[in-house]
This record gives structure tokens, sequence and C-alpha cells, in this order.
């Protein structure tokens, strides 16, 4: 075993994993994510970038494989990875793993979903492929995480790890529902970090780009698969190799025992976060905070100043530049925001907490939310850097108009092991996002399709379950529309 390269490892590790050899609470956490990344697609449906990418799929033509949401004819697998990919990452509101700071279900479930329906494959295959899909993508995020200084190195680089090691771990699930041996999933990672990309600026200053990141990553992984079957190859030291995956992405400083120890034994799957709030999760423990100054009594009128500090690494992100954060021109830009999370928790928000409808281009622009948020400094906390990546801490502190200070510290997120999500509210969530364009029956007939998941015999039966109706398919228009 120890002669074998990363890649060969992997690989293994994935053949051996079908449905019956997985963990109980791996397979619950694959349906689990399923129904969230399903939710928040058809959330997502109404977007401009949403109505752009099914333009852009549509208009390629090519052999019907799969179906795309928003979409009433199938198109080919590929395409329907790169639509259902990216209308799951637009939102901000998809599961994030940690420490490697990385969104595993929006590349992953994507692909898997087109190519079980383009091959035939089942529920059982399609769960099997996921977690083997998603534990992959999150290892190699973790190869990533410098332990000792706590640092992203994917981050520091400015590399999107979320699309670059999406590509590759759903690419491991599309070859595994292609019916590739061990070998072929050597050759699937070999042409995957070929394909692997993404660029984290638009985080700091804007632009629609990382919506189509993971649906780039879940195209990407589907025509690795589709290569590979016809008779492409590629180098099995892809990942450690001189000019591999992490020398080409992180300068060689990476960490294997990472991505090996425990593979197979020790899942990260069910660790991963649910999101309960619309935004970059780097903000989500600003709104906890806010929200527990409001529940104090205190008002966004009583408060002369607030600071809100946070890991050093995440500063840049949602408090730089500032005067961006203080003001974001639109609903999408206010996702990144830790100024607009304060106000959000100082006015209240719907849904867990804060909602779709908290992350409007009206509400952005909104005078009460503008003046919260000029009170706002974003700040270096050394007891939040210390904790981070393990969680995204946030230490709120208030200064009254009387003089009083009030301080609130939230040091780990809602929608993880510490703090977790009950079925109960990642129901409500997803009827939330299904609910704003699918009616009640359809709501329920694909909970209860995915809470049978195995069960299913194809992926047409859940696809016909999330049919909308036509004037919502290609539409551009939704009055929660957010585009930069």
């Amino acid at each position: 075993m120890t002669d074998q390269t990363l890649a060969q490892r992997v690989a293994g590790f994935a053949v051996q994993n079908h449905f019956d050899e997985l963990p109980a609470e791996v397979v619950d956490s694959v349906r689990k994510r399923v129904l969230d990344i399903l939710g928040i697609c058809v959330a997502a449906t109404p977007l401009d970038t949403s109505a752009a990418i099914r333009r852009y799929a549509t208009s390629q033509g090519g052999r019907a494989g799969a179906h795309a949401i928003g979409v009433p004819d199938t198109m080919p697998a590929a395409l329907a990875a790169l639509v259902n990919g990216t209308l799951a990452h637009s939102l901000d509101y998809d599961d994030t793993h940690l420490p490697s700071v990385l969104h595993p279900s929006a590349s992953v479930v994507p692909a898997a979903l087109a190519a079980a329906e383009a091959n035939g494959r089942g529920g059982r295959d399609l769960i099997a492929a996921i977690a083997c899909g998603l534990e992959i993508c999150v290892r190699l995020g973790m190869a990533g995480y410098d332990q000792s200084s706590g640092r992203n190195i994917f981050f520091e680089h400015g590399q999107h790890a979320t699309s670059i090691c999406g590509t590759l771990g759903a690419a491991v699930s599309a070859g595994m529902l292609a019916g590739l041996d061990e070998e072929g999933l050597v050759h699937v990672l070999g042409l995957a970090a070929s394909m692997g990309s993404g660029v984290i600026e638009a985080n700091r200053t804007g632009g629609t780009v990382k919506r189509m990141h993971c649906g780039w990553a879940a195209h990407s992984a589907i025509v690795a698969a589709d290569l590979v079957a016809q008779g492409f190859t590629g180098p099995p030291t892809v990942l450690e190799g001189r000019f591999g995956f992490f020398e080409a992405w992180l300068h060689g400083d990476f960490y294997p025992e990472w991505v090996t120890d425990g593979l197979g034994e020790k899942w990260e799957v069910p660790k991963i976060f649910f999101k309960p709030y619309p935004a970059n999760h780097f903000t989500h423990t600003a709104i906890d905070a806010a929200s527990a100054l409001r529940e104090q009594g205190i008002g966004p009128e009583q408060i002369r100043s607030l600071q809100l500090g946070v890991a050093e690494s995440i500063v840049r992100t949602i408090g730089e530049p500032i005067e961006v954060k203080r003001s974001p021109a639109t609903g999408y830009m206010a996702q990144f925001s830790g100024p607009y999370a304060v106000a959000i928790g100082l006015l209240g928000g719907g849904g867990l907490g804060a909602g779709l409808d908290d992350y409007t281009d009206e509400l952005a622009r909104d005078p009460q939310r503008l003046a919260i948020m000029a009170k706002v400094d974003v700040v270096a906390d050394p007891q939040c850097t210390a904790i981070f990546p393990a969680q995204f801490p946030s230490v709120l502190r208030a200064t009254l108009r009387d003089g009083t200070e009030k301080t609130v510290a939230v040091l780990a997120n809602r929608g993880g092991p510490d703090r977790p999500l009950t079925f109960g509210e990642l129901a409500l969530k997803f009827s939330n996002n299904a609910g704003r364009l699918l009616d009640r029956p359809a709501v329920e007939r694909v909970e209860q399709l995915v809470a049978g998941l195995e069960q299913l015999q194809s992926m047409s039966s859940l696809f016909d379950a999330l049919s909308l109706e036509p004037d919502v398919q290609l539409s551009n228009s939704h009055s929660t529309t957010r585009s930069s």
C-alpha cells in the first residue's frame, strides 16, 4: 500500500465503498445534502445569472442525457451539471467544510445527479458516489490547511478551493457512476486536475463569476469521466508529483496525511457544516452576535459604534475595502459584508434568522441599514484568529450612546457539529427555498423521494417532481434577483 500514489489510494477508496459499505451516518448526511442542494437550486432559478447559464447551456445543443432545473428538456450531462452546479452555489447558501474552508456539495451533488441520470443509475449508486466525492473533495482541501499556523494555503493564494478541489471530488463521483474501475478513476483524477480552477477576488470587490465556479467544476467532472471512457489517461502521480496538483496550486506546501489518514474509516462527510443563512459563511456568527444584542433589547438607535472582531484572514473578505462593505451596491455584494451581517442581526431577519429576502438589492441600499453599516468597523480579533478555521467566530463590541459597552462573542457556527441544525430546521430551509417556486405537494414529494433516495431506480421521478411551471423556466425576472 505504501508504494501507491495518492491518486491510487483515493481511487481504491472509492471503488471499495459501495452503498452497503457506507456508515449509516454517512448515508443520512448524503440524503440531507441532496435535499439541501436541490432546494437551493430551485430558489436560485430566477436569478439573472441562472437565466444566463441556462441560455448558454441550451444554445450548445448535443445529445440529451440529464435534467437541469428550470429547463423543460434534457441536455448533455455536462451541461446539466454546469447549470445545476451554478444554481447550487449562486445564493451562497450551500454547505461548508472546515478546516478546508470549501463548499463541497455544490460541485459534487450536481455532477453526481447528472452522471446518475445519464448512466441510468439508481439511488444506491448515487449515494455512494456522492459520499466518496464529498470525502475526496474535502480531504484534498484539507491538504492545503497548515495546522501549525491555521492558514488555508489555497485561500492565501487567492484560489477558490471549492471549485478547484470540487472538480476532482465530483470527477470521482462521475467516474464511479460511469462504471469506471480503479485504474479509470486514477485517470479521472489525472484529467480533472488539469480542469480545476477558481479565483476568489469577487468575494472582495464584486462580480458574479463566483456563482459559476461550482457549475464549471461539475461540468469539468463529467467531461473528465467521459474523456477517460473514450481513452484519455492521466498521470498516476497527478497529486503529489513534481509538477502535480499540489505543486501547481500550493507550491508544494501541502499535507498529504490529511488526504490519507483514516480514509474510509473516519469520514468527514457528516462533519460538513450546513448553512442556516444565505451568505458567505464568514458572516454567520456576526449575524448571531448582532441578534444577541437585539435580544438584550439593544436597538440601532442606541448604538454609537460597533466593532466586529473576526479572524485575521477573514477581514479582507468581509471587511475590506471597508467603504465597499459598508455600502454594498447589490444584495449579492451584501452577502460578503460583515457590516451588513450586523445590520441583519440588529434588525431581525427571516427564515432561520436570515433568509433570501434579507439580501435584495433594495435592502442593500436601505437607508436604515446603511446607517447601521456606517457604524461598523471590522478588525482582527486574536481569540477569533486562534480558533479559525475550525470555526468562523465573531466578537461584536457595541458602544452605546450613553457610554455603556456591550460585548457578545459567538465562537461556534450554527449548522456544524457543535451547534447542529435539527432535521426540522433543515426541512424548513428546504421548504422555504423550494417553496418559492414549487407548490406544497411538489415540495413534499421531493422531500419523500430524497428521504428514500436509496430506493430510487432512476433520477427521472426526482426531476419530474422538480419541474417548474413554463413561466418560470428560462425567465429573467424575480423580485429577489441579485446581480452585480
